[in-house]
């Protein structure tokens, strides 16, 4: 399993907006091949703050959810270009 951990920031008035495409990338992305999970949360202390639990089965399932069209559109062209800040790591579980 690979497990894709992401915290992104926006501006204030910005993050009603964010919000509403990390929702349709979260839908789409569980839609995929390969998907385990994958789910956003918005910080309780901070509204601007958003935190994003990708799970995939391998890395050919993260790779594939790179190369999509929503990914694209929404990832890249959307909360990335959005964001004052964004922080990822890829994991693995712990044996």
């Amino acid at each position: 399993m690979i497990i894709n951990a992401v915290i992104y920031t926006f501006a204030p008035e910005d993050a009603d907006k964010a919000a509403a495409i990390l929702r349709e990338l979260r839908e789409l992305s569980r839609k995929e091949p390969g998907v385990v999970g994958f789910d956003v949360a918005r910080s309780n202390h901070n509204p601007a703050v958003f935190a994003l639990w990708e799970e995939y089965q391998d890395q050919a399932a993260l790779d594939s959810h790179f190369a999509s069209d929503h990914f694209k559109r929404l990832g890249i062209n959307g909360v990335r270009l959005l964001a004052k800040q964004r922080t990822g790591e890829t994991c693995r579980p712990l044996d």
